[in-house]
């Protein structure tokens, strides 16, 4: 009776513990030290236009 109930909480405990450094994924710089993350690039939405509005080739 106990084993089953070992194994669920030994299971549980290990993938909650696995998904944390996942989540704070850290950024370093060359040397190994923690930086703080670039933000990430906003997509754009729709087709690209240049400056007199006409549909131009995206960057």
């Amino acid at each position: 009776m106990t084993r089953p109930l070992t194994s669920a909480l030994l299971g549980l405990a290990l993938m909650t513990g696995s998904v944390a450094p996942a989540l704070a994924a850290p950024c370093k710089d060359a040397k190994g030290k923690f930086v703080k993350c670039p933000p990430k690039p906003v997509a754009k939405k729709g087709p690209c236009k240049d400056a007199k509005g006409r549909f131009a080739k995206c960057k």
